[in-house]
């Protein structure tokens, strides 16, 4: 019986990922090391720490991985001070509908719990949620499934009656590896990614709601209508 939706953020939730793509890029390109966007495209929905620590690596970077995360946040900060927080069209009436449809409703990000918790209130979107939980809290980011299970076990659902909504590979991964029905969100606005882990993949969410998702979740589990 499909019980819980829980929701990635930044992809899904909020447009936050060219915030990333670009002060990487210029930190790199600062140091001497020009990449192309796709380059990024393997780090999405992994944490910040993970990321620098993988790039300090391959590029023989010489500042401390604390540092070029304070330095990426910095930049970051200033483009969401410039642009706003930009929300994903049209989640923010489909988080209310799954809501008044008693589901209950959890976000599980590899931000900052500090981060997660300004861009909800920011998108108006914090009285929806039950529960929100960081991979800064769990052990293993994604695509490991603590972060899907932390926010399964908070909210009091078994991980079999949870249904995860996810845009890049190590996200729809760690719902796939966490027992649950995955929805991959392919954004047409966004770079293509390897949703192959989903269950089923959608491109919009204006039309979803909860008979939608239920019907999907128990063809996953070959449950009879």
């Amino acid at each position: 019986m499909l019980e819980a939706i829980i929701f990635d953020m930044d992809g899904v939730l909020v447009d936050s990922e060219y915030t990333y793509f670009q002060s990487k890029s210029a930190i790199l390109a600062e140091a001497g090391h020009p990449v192309e966007e796709s380059y990024h495209f393997q780090f999405m929905g992994t944490t910040s720490e993970y990321m620098w620590a993988q790039m300090k690596q391959a590029f023989d970077l010489p500042l401390s991985v604390p540092e070029y995360v304070a330095e990426m946040t910095a930049r970051r900060r200033a483009m969401i001070e410039r642009d706003g927080v930009r929300v994903i069209p049209h989640v923010q009436s489909f988080v209310k509908r799954l809501h008044e449809s008693g589901l209950k409703l959890a976000v599980a990000s590899s931000s900052s719990l500090a981060e997660i918790k300004e861009n909800l209130l920011e998108i108006g979107l914090a009285d929806y949620f039950s529960e929100v939980v960081s991979t800064e809290e769990v052990k293993h980011s994604k695509p490991a499934p603590d972060v899907y299970l932390a926010a399964a076990e908070r909210i009091g659902v078994d991980p079999k009656n949870c249904l995860g909504i996810e845009d890049t590979k190590n996200g729809t991964g760690a719902v796939r590896n966490a027992g649950m029905v995955c929805v991959g969100f392919a954004n047409p606005a966004f770079p293509k990614q390897d949703l192959a882990f989903a269950d089923v993949v959608v491109t919009s969410f204006v039309d979803l709601d909860q008979p939608k998702l239920n019907e999907i979740y128990q063809k996953v589990r070959g449950i009879d209508a």
